[in-house]
Protein backbone atom coordinates (compact mmCIF):
# COMPACT_ATOMS: atom_id res chain seq x y z
CA UNK A 1 0.00 0.00 0.00
CA UNK A 2 2.83 2.37 0.84
CA UNK A 3 3.50 2.34 -3.19
CA UNK A 4 0.42 3.59 -3.76
CA UNK A 5 0.37 5.95 -0.94
CA UNK A 6 3.16 7.76 -2.49
CA UNK A 7 1.71 8.02 -5.59
CA UNK A 8 -1.02 9.51 -3.94
CA UNK A 9 1.30 12.39 -2.02
CA UNK A 10 2.89 12.97 -5.76
CA UNK A 11 0.49 12.39 -7.96
CA UNK A 12 -3.07 13.93 -6.40
CA UNK A 13 -2.02 15.91 -3.31
CA UNK A 14 0.84 17.73 -4.90
CA UNK A 15 -0.42 18.47 -7.97
CA UNK A 16 1.35 15.85 -10.09
CA UNK A 17 3.52 16.46 -13.23
CA UNK A 18 3.50 19.00 -15.62
CA UNK A 19 4.25 17.88 -19.31
CA UNK A 20 6.89 19.09 -21.66
CA UNK A 21 4.94 18.86 -25.31
CA UNK A 22 5.00 22.51 -26.49
CA UNK A 23 4.95 22.07 -30.25
CA UNK A 24 3.61 18.46 -30.09
CA UNK A 25 0.50 17.84 -31.80
CA UNK A 26 -1.48 14.77 -33.07
CA UNK A 27 0.33 12.31 -34.86
CA UNK A 28 -2.64 10.16 -36.52
CA UNK A 29 -5.74 11.20 -38.04
CA UNK A 30 -8.21 12.13 -35.46
CA UNK A 31 -11.83 10.43 -35.01
CA UNK A 32 -13.81 13.46 -34.24
CA UNK A 33 -16.71 14.81 -36.75
CA UNK A 34 -15.87 18.47 -37.89
CA UNK A 35 -18.21 19.66 -35.36
CA UNK A 36 -15.53 17.63 -32.76
CA UNK A 37 -18.30 15.33 -31.98
CA UNK A 38 -17.27 12.10 -30.96
CA UNK A 39 -19.03 9.84 -33.87
CA UNK A 40 -22.26 7.13 -33.06
CA UNK A 41 -22.03 3.96 -33.33
CA UNK A 42 -22.97 0.22 -31.68
CA UNK A 43 -20.61 -0.39 -28.69
CA UNK A 44 -18.60 -3.13 -29.77
CA UNK A 45 -14.95 -4.02 -29.92
CA UNK A 46 -11.66 -3.48 -28.57
CA UNK A 47 -10.02 -0.13 -26.26
CA UNK A 48 -7.43 -0.13 -24.12
CA UNK A 49 -8.06 1.94 -20.62
CA UNK A 50 -4.50 3.72 -19.02
CA UNK A 51 -4.15 4.67 -15.13
CA UNK A 52 -1.24 5.60 -13.13
CA UNK A 53 0.48 3.07 -10.70
CA UNK A 54 -2.63 1.41 -9.54
CA UNK A 55 -1.35 -2.04 -9.63
CA UNK A 56 -1.17 -4.49 -7.68
CA UNK A 57 -2.80 -2.88 -5.09
CA UNK A 58 -6.42 -2.28 -7.17
CA UNK A 59 -6.32 -5.23 -9.28
CA UNK A 60 -9.59 -6.86 -8.04
CA UNK A 61 -11.25 -3.66 -8.06
CA UNK A 62 -10.24 -2.25 -11.56
CA UNK A 63 -10.44 -6.17 -12.85
CA UNK A 64 -14.05 -6.09 -11.60
CA UNK A 65 -15.40 -3.42 -13.28
CA UNK A 66 -13.61 -4.26 -16.24
CA UNK A 67 -15.70 -7.38 -16.18
CA UNK A 68 -18.74 -6.36 -15.00
CA UNK A 69 -19.28 -3.61 -17.88
CA UNK A 70 -18.05 -6.37 -20.86
CA UNK A 71 -20.92 -8.61 -19.26
CA UNK A 72 -23.35 -6.07 -19.72
CA UNK A 73 -22.41 -4.71 -23.11
CA UNK A 74 -21.34 -8.31 -25.28
CA UNK A 75 -18.98 -8.12 -27.82
CA UNK A 76 -16.60 -5.39 -26.09
CA UNK A 77 -13.18 -6.01 -24.39
CA UNK A 78 -11.36 -3.52 -22.21
CA UNK A 79 -7.16 -4.05 -21.75
CA UNK A 80 -6.43 -2.50 -18.87
CA UNK A 81 -2.72 -0.96 -19.17
CA UNK A 82 -1.24 0.86 -15.82
CA UNK A 83 1.82 2.83 -16.42
CA UNK A 84 4.70 2.68 -13.43
CA UNK A 85 4.63 6.47 -12.07
CA UNK A 86 8.69 6.57 -13.49
CA UNK A 87 8.79 7.41 -16.57
CA UNK A 88 4.93 7.68 -17.68
CA UNK A 89 5.71 11.71 -18.70
CA UNK A 90 7.81 10.64 -21.44
CA UNK A 91 5.37 7.85 -22.44
CA UNK A 92 2.35 9.92 -23.02
CA UNK A 93 4.48 12.49 -24.59
CA UNK A 94 5.62 10.00 -26.92
CA UNK A 95 2.42 8.50 -27.33
CA UNK A 96 0.24 11.64 -27.89
CA UNK A 97 2.73 13.44 -30.34
CA UNK A 98 2.36 9.81 -31.94
CA UNK A 99 -1.22 9.22 -31.81
CA UNK A 100 -1.37 6.33 -30.23
CA UNK A 101 -2.34 7.08 -26.58
CA UNK A 102 -4.95 4.51 -25.13
CA UNK A 103 -8.47 4.81 -25.63
CA UNK A 104 -9.11 6.07 -22.09
CA UNK A 105 -6.46 7.42 -20.04
CA UNK A 106 -6.03 8.91 -16.46
CA UNK A 107 -4.40 11.89 -15.88
CA UNK A 108 -4.32 14.70 -13.41
CA UNK A 109 -5.18 18.30 -14.72
CA UNK A 110 -1.28 19.08 -14.56
CA UNK A 111 -0.08 16.75 -16.50
CA UNK A 112 -3.39 16.69 -18.78
CA UNK A 113 -3.94 20.42 -19.64
CA UNK A 114 -0.80 21.65 -22.40
CA UNK A 115 -1.86 18.50 -24.00
CA UNK A 116 -5.63 19.49 -23.96
CA UNK A 117 -4.38 22.95 -25.28
CA UNK A 118 -2.95 21.10 -28.37
CA UNK A 119 -6.32 19.67 -28.75
CA UNK A 120 -5.53 15.78 -28.45
CA UNK A 121 -8.93 15.02 -26.13
CA UNK A 122 -12.61 15.27 -26.77
CA UNK A 123 -13.81 17.88 -25.32
CA UNK A 124 -16.82 16.18 -23.00
CA UNK A 125 -18.44 18.94 -22.10
CA UNK A 126 -19.79 18.80 -25.84
CA UNK A 127 -19.55 14.92 -25.64
CA UNK A 128 -20.93 13.54 -22.05
CA UNK A 129 -23.44 17.20 -20.93
CA UNK A 130 -25.83 14.52 -19.82
CA UNK A 131 -23.29 13.49 -17.33
CA UNK A 132 -21.60 16.86 -16.25
CA UNK A 133 -24.51 17.49 -13.73
CA UNK A 134 -23.88 14.86 -11.84
CA UNK A 135 -20.25 16.14 -10.41
CA UNK A 136 -18.62 18.14 -7.85
CA UNK A 137 -18.65 21.53 -9.89
CA UNK A 138 -15.12 22.83 -9.07
CA UNK A 139 -13.61 19.11 -10.08
CA UNK A 140 -15.19 19.33 -13.95
CA UNK A 141 -14.22 22.78 -13.92
CA UNK A 142 -10.38 21.29 -13.03
CA UNK A 143 -9.93 20.14 -16.80
CA UNK A 144 -11.24 23.54 -18.57
CA UNK A 145 -8.31 25.72 -20.36
CA UNK A 146 -8.57 28.49 -19.59
CA UNK A 147 -9.74 31.37 -22.36
CA UNK A 148 -11.07 28.07 -24.36
CA UNK A 149 -14.49 26.15 -24.46
CA UNK A 150 -15.08 23.19 -23.52
CA UNK A 151 -14.16 20.60 -20.47
CA UNK A 152 -11.71 17.57 -21.09
CA UNK A 153 -12.54 15.14 -18.79
CA UNK A 154 -14.63 13.06 -16.68
CA UNK A 155 -13.89 13.53 -12.57
CA UNK A 156 -12.72 10.58 -11.42
CA UNK A 157 -11.31 10.52 -7.97
CA UNK A 158 -10.53 13.39 -5.23
CA UNK A 159 -8.59 14.39 -2.24
CA UNK A 160 -9.19 17.15 -0.02
CA UNK A 161 -7.00 18.47 2.90
CA UNK A 162 -8.01 18.25 6.77
CA UNK A 163 -5.99 19.57 9.72
CA UNK A 164 -4.87 16.90 12.27
CA UNK A 165 -3.76 18.81 15.70
CA UNK A 166 -2.05 17.00 18.45
CA UNK A 167 -4.31 17.17 21.85
CA UNK A 168 -1.83 17.07 24.09
CA UNK A 169 0.60 19.68 22.00
CA UNK A 170 -2.32 22.21 22.49
CA UNK A 171 -3.04 21.25 25.61
CA UNK A 172 0.75 22.17 27.03
CA UNK A 173 0.58 25.63 24.97
CA UNK A 174 -2.87 26.22 26.50
CA UNK A 175 -4.93 26.04 23.66
CA UNK A 176 -8.12 24.20 23.34
CA UNK A 177 -7.87 21.21 21.18
CA UNK A 178 -11.41 21.08 20.51
CA UNK A 179 -11.20 24.42 18.52
CA UNK A 180 -8.75 23.85 15.90
CA UNK A 181 -7.96 26.69 13.26
CA UNK A 182 -10.65 27.13 10.29
CA UNK A 183 -7.96 29.90 8.63
CA UNK A 184 -4.60 30.08 7.56
CA UNK A 185 -4.15 32.85 9.73
CA UNK A 186 -5.58 31.49 12.89
CA UNK A 187 -2.87 28.47 12.36
CA UNK A 188 -0.28 30.79 12.11
CA UNK A 189 -1.27 32.73 15.54
CA UNK A 190 -1.60 29.11 17.00
CA UNK A 191 1.90 28.04 15.68
CA UNK A 192 3.54 30.95 17.59
CA UNK A 193 1.98 30.38 20.85
CA UNK A 194 2.94 26.75 20.49
CA UNK A 195 6.53 27.09 20.05
CA UNK A 196 6.59 29.22 22.68
CA UNK A 197 5.38 26.73 24.81
CA UNK A 198 7.72 23.86 23.13
CA UNK A 199 10.79 25.91 23.68
CA UNK A 200 12.14 23.83 21.00
CA UNK A 201 11.04 20.22 21.95
CA UNK A 202 8.28 21.12 19.49
CA UNK A 203 6.36 23.58 16.96
CA UNK A 204 3.34 24.67 15.86
CA UNK A 205 3.19 23.94 11.56
CA UNK A 206 5.55 22.72 9.29
CA UNK A 207 5.29 25.52 6.55
CA UNK A 208 6.67 22.77 3.92
CA UNK A 209 7.13 25.95 1.42
CA UNK A 210 7.00 24.06 -1.76
CA UNK A 211 3.29 22.24 -1.31
CA UNK A 212 1.74 24.78 0.57
CA UNK A 213 2.84 28.53 -0.64
CA UNK A 214 0.65 28.68 -3.96
CA UNK A 215 -2.26 27.25 -2.68
CA UNK A 216 -2.13 29.35 0.52
CA UNK A 217 -2.02 32.60 -1.67
CA UNK A 218 -4.50 31.61 -3.52
CA UNK A 219 -7.35 30.66 -0.47
CA UNK A 220 -6.42 34.34 0.67
CA UNK A 221 -7.32 35.23 -2.33
CA UNK A 222 -4.49 36.52 -4.23
CA UNK A 223 -4.95 36.74 -8.25
CA UNK A 224 -1.72 34.17 -9.27
CA UNK A 225 -2.24 35.24 -12.50
CA UNK A 226 -3.37 37.78 -14.74
CA UNK A 227 -7.07 37.42 -16.26
CA UNK A 228 -5.87 35.74 -19.94
CA UNK A 229 -3.40 33.75 -17.86
CA UNK A 230 -0.35 34.93 -19.63
CA UNK A 231 1.28 36.46 -16.87
CA UNK A 232 1.96 35.43 -12.57
CA UNK A 233 0.53 38.65 -10.32
CA UNK A 234 1.12 37.02 -7.03
CA UNK A 235 3.44 40.28 -5.95
CA UNK A 236 0.72 41.59 -3.76
CA UNK A 237 0.24 43.74 -0.27
CA UNK A 238 -1.43 40.55 0.68
CA UNK A 239 1.03 37.96 -0.29
CA UNK A 240 3.86 40.29 1.41
CA UNK A 241 1.65 40.25 4.40
CA UNK A 242 1.54 36.45 4.58
CA UNK A 243 5.39 36.14 3.77
CA UNK A 244 6.33 38.88 6.28
CA UNK A 245 4.13 36.25 8.73
CA UNK A 246 6.28 33.53 7.78
CA UNK A 247 9.49 35.72 8.44
CA UNK A 248 8.30 36.39 11.73
CA UNK A 249 7.64 32.75 12.82
CA UNK A 250 11.07 31.48 11.57
CA UNK A 251 12.89 34.50 12.81
CA UNK A 252 11.84 34.21 16.34
CA UNK A 253 12.02 30.42 16.34
CA UNK A 254 8.63 29.10 16.10
CA UNK A 255 9.73 27.67 12.57
CA UNK A 256 12.54 24.72 13.16
CA UNK A 257 15.50 26.49 11.24
CA UNK A 258 15.83 22.93 9.21
CA UNK A 259 12.03 22.69 8.30
CA UNK A 260 12.46 25.61 5.74
CA UNK A 261 13.65 23.85 2.78
CA UNK A 262 11.63 20.36 3.72
CA UNK A 263 9.00 19.17 1.96
CA UNK A 264 5.34 17.88 2.62
CA UNK A 265 7.12 14.20 3.35
CA UNK A 266 9.11 15.83 6.26
CA UNK A 267 5.96 17.82 7.49
CA UNK A 268 4.58 14.12 7.85
CA UNK A 269 7.45 13.02 9.70
CA UNK A 270 7.59 15.96 11.99
CA UNK A 271 4.03 15.18 12.69
CA UNK A 272 4.46 11.55 13.34
CA UNK A 273 7.80 12.19 15.75
CA UNK A 274 5.49 14.99 17.70
CA UNK A 275 7.12 17.37 17.05
CA UNK A 276 4.55 19.27 15.12
CA UNK A 277 1.35 19.70 16.89
CA UNK A 278 -0.68 20.92 13.18
CA UNK A 279 -0.66 19.11 10.48
CA UNK A 280 -2.55 20.05 7.11
CA UNK A 281 -2.84 17.33 4.59
CA UNK A 282 -5.23 14.56 3.20
CA UNK A 283 -7.39 12.18 4.94
CA UNK A 284 -4.96 9.70 3.70
CA UNK A 285 -2.12 10.43 5.81
CA UNK A 286 -4.13 9.41 8.99
CA UNK A 287 -3.80 6.08 8.37
CA UNK A 288 0.03 6.83 7.31
CA UNK A 289 0.65 8.20 11.05
CA UNK A 290 -1.56 5.17 12.80
CA UNK A 291 1.29 3.15 10.76
CA UNK A 292 4.40 5.08 11.71
CA UNK A 293 3.23 6.54 15.06
CA UNK A 294 0.12 4.71 16.88
CA UNK A 295 0.37 7.13 19.69
CA UNK A 296 0.52 9.92 17.99
CA UNK A 297 -2.50 8.72 15.71
CA UNK A 298 -4.14 8.34 18.86
CA UNK A 299 -3.89 11.12 20.39
CA UNK A 300 -4.89 12.87 17.03
CA UNK A 301 -8.04 15.24 16.49
CA UNK A 302 -9.36 16.54 12.94
CA UNK A 303 -10.93 19.88 11.95
CA UNK A 304 -11.48 21.68 8.57
CA UNK A 305 -9.14 22.20 5.58
CA UNK A 306 -7.35 25.83 5.98
CA UNK A 307 -8.80 28.65 4.40
CA UNK A 308 -9.06 32.19 3.64
CA UNK A 309 -11.62 34.75 3.93
CA UNK A 310 -14.13 33.25 1.75
CA UNK A 311 -13.88 29.70 2.94
CA UNK A 312 -12.24 28.91 -0.61
CA UNK A 313 -10.64 25.74 -0.07
CA UNK A 314 -8.60 23.04 -2.63
CA UNK A 315 -8.67 19.87 -3.60
CA UNK A 316 -6.75 17.34 -6.21
CA UNK A 317 -8.35 16.14 -8.94
CA UNK A 318 -7.98 12.48 -11.23
CA UNK A 319 -9.90 12.55 -14.25
CA UNK A 320 -10.41 10.05 -17.82
CA UNK A 321 -9.69 11.70 -21.27
CA UNK A 322 -10.93 10.34 -24.36
CA UNK A 323 -7.88 11.10 -27.06
CA UNK A 324 -9.36 12.02 -30.17
CA UNK A 325 -6.87 9.60 -32.01
CA UNK A 326 -8.84 6.41 -30.16
CA UNK A 327 -10.39 3.86 -32.82
CA UNK A 328 -13.19 3.40 -30.85
CA UNK A 329 -14.00 6.93 -29.07
CA UNK A 330 -17.65 5.59 -28.87
CA UNK A 331 -17.26 2.82 -26.26
CA UNK A 332 -14.09 4.91 -24.55
CA UNK A 333 -16.82 7.19 -23.41
CA UNK A 334 -19.11 4.91 -22.75
CA UNK A 335 -16.58 3.20 -20.56
CA UNK A 336 -15.44 6.41 -18.95
CA UNK A 337 -18.68 6.74 -17.75
CA UNK A 338 -19.37 3.82 -16.27
CA UNK A 339 -15.92 3.99 -14.73
CA UNK A 340 -17.00 7.73 -12.72
CA UNK A 341 -20.87 6.70 -11.86
CA UNK A 342 -21.42 7.33 -8.37
CA UNK A 343 -21.56 3.58 -7.51
CA UNK A 344 -18.48 3.11 -8.49
CA UNK A 345 -16.78 5.73 -7.26
CA UNK A 346 -18.19 5.23 -3.84
CA UNK A 347 -17.14 1.26 -4.03
CA UNK A 348 -13.45 2.73 -4.76
CA UNK A 349 -13.95 5.68 -2.27
CA UNK A 350 -14.41 2.38 0.27
CA UNK A 351 -11.44 0.59 -0.76
CA UNK A 352 -8.76 3.80 -0.10
CA UNK A 353 -8.71 6.89 1.52
CA UNK A 354 -10.43 9.25 -1.50
CA UNK A 355 -13.37 11.11 -2.33
CA UNK A 356 -15.66 10.56 -5.22
CA UNK A 357 -16.24 13.30 -7.51
CA UNK A 358 -20.03 12.30 -8.16
CA UNK A 359 -22.62 14.29 -5.97
CA UNK A 360 -24.72 11.80 -5.17
CA UNK A 361 -21.74 9.71 -3.54
CA UNK A 362 -21.05 12.49 -0.76
CA UNK A 363 -24.64 12.17 0.31
CA UNK A 364 -24.13 8.18 1.44
CA UNK A 365 -23.68 7.96 4.82
CA UNK A 366 -20.22 6.76 4.78
CA UNK A 367 -19.28 10.15 4.54
CA UNK A 368 -21.56 11.94 6.85
CA UNK A 369 -21.94 9.23 9.88
CA UNK A 370 -19.44 9.99 12.58
CA UNK A 371 -21.54 7.93 15.16
CA UNK A 372 -17.64 5.90 15.62
CA UNK A 373 -15.98 8.55 16.75
CA UNK A 374 -13.23 8.45 14.97
CA UNK A 375 -10.84 11.14 13.33
CA UNK A 376 -11.08 9.19 9.92
CA UNK A 377 -14.77 9.18 10.04
CA UNK A 378 -15.06 12.85 10.80
CA UNK A 379 -11.85 13.18 8.20
CA UNK A 380 -14.02 11.72 5.73
CA UNK A 381 -17.18 13.72 6.88
CA UNK A 382 -14.97 17.03 6.91
CA UNK A 383 -13.14 16.63 3.50
CA UNK A 384 -16.59 15.54 1.67
CA UNK A 385 -18.36 18.98 2.81
CA UNK A 386 -15.28 21.53 1.66
CA UNK A 387 -16.20 20.28 -2.09
CA UNK A 388 -19.06 22.72 -2.42
CA UNK A 389 -16.19 25.44 -2.53
CA UNK A 390 -13.17 23.40 -3.36
CA UNK A 391 -11.44 24.28 -6.68
CA UNK A 392 -7.99 22.62 -8.14
CA UNK A 393 -5.93 25.84 -6.84
CA UNK A 394 -2.52 25.09 -8.19
CA UNK A 395 -2.62 26.58 -11.57
CA UNK A 396 -0.77 23.83 -14.38
CA UNK A 397 1.58 27.05 -15.33
CA UNK A 398 3.30 26.00 -11.64
CA UNK A 399 5.24 23.77 -13.23
CA UNK A 400 8.78 22.09 -11.08
CA UNK A 401 10.64 24.71 -12.84
CA UNK A 402 8.66 27.55 -11.98
CA UNK A 403 8.01 25.97 -8.04
CA UNK A 404 11.73 25.69 -7.73
CA UNK A 405 12.13 29.53 -8.36
CA UNK A 406 9.47 30.18 -6.75
CA UNK A 407 9.44 29.08 -3.69
CA UNK A 408 13.51 30.09 -3.34
CA UNK A 409 12.82 33.25 -3.44
CA UNK A 410 10.61 32.71 -0.83
CA UNK A 411 12.93 30.92 1.79
CA UNK A 412 15.37 33.73 1.10
CA UNK A 413 12.72 36.33 2.45
CA UNK A 414 11.44 34.27 5.06
CA UNK A 415 15.31 33.37 6.36
CA UNK A 416 16.10 37.36 6.05
CA UNK A 417 17.98 37.60 3.18
CA UNK A 418 15.36 39.57 0.86
CA UNK A 419 12.57 41.54 2.40
CA UNK A 420 9.13 40.28 1.25
CA UNK A 421 8.44 42.86 -1.38
CA UNK A 422 11.15 42.21 -3.18
CA UNK A 423 11.53 38.71 -2.70
CA UNK A 424 7.90 38.29 -4.26
CA UNK A 425 8.54 40.94 -6.86
CA UNK A 426 11.52 38.75 -7.86
CA UNK A 427 9.77 35.50 -8.14
CA UNK A 428 6.79 36.82 -9.89
CA UNK A 429 9.71 38.29 -12.53
CA UNK A 430 11.57 34.54 -12.39
CA UNK A 431 8.22 32.86 -13.08
CA UNK A 432 7.35 35.08 -16.08
CA UNK A 433 10.36 34.28 -17.95
CA UNK A 434 9.88 30.92 -17.74
CA UNK A 435 6.44 31.24 -18.49
CA UNK A 436 7.35 33.12 -21.43
CA UNK A 437 9.19 29.98 -22.61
Amino acid sequence: MMRTRRWFVTAVVTGGLALTTAGCGLGAQDTATKDGAIPAGELKGEISFATLALKPTFDDYISGLIKTFETAHPGTKVNWLDLPFQGAQEKITTDAQAGTLPDVVNLNPNFAQKLEKQGVFFDLEANAGDVKGTFVPGAWDAFKVPGQPGGFALPWYLTSEVTMVNKDLYIKAGLDPAKPPATIDEALEQSKKIAEAGKGAFYGMHPALENRFITDLAKLNVPLLNQDQTAWTFNTPTAEQYVTKLRELYQTKAIAPDWLTQNHSKATEAYSAGQSALFPSGPNFLKVVKQNAPAIAANTVVGPQLSGPTGLTNMSVMGLLVPKASKNPRLALEFAKFVTNAENQLAFSKIVTILPSTTTSLTDPYFTDTSDGTPESLARKLSAQQLAKAQNLTPVQFDDRTKAAVIGKIQLAVKGDLDPKTALNQAVDEANKLLAK
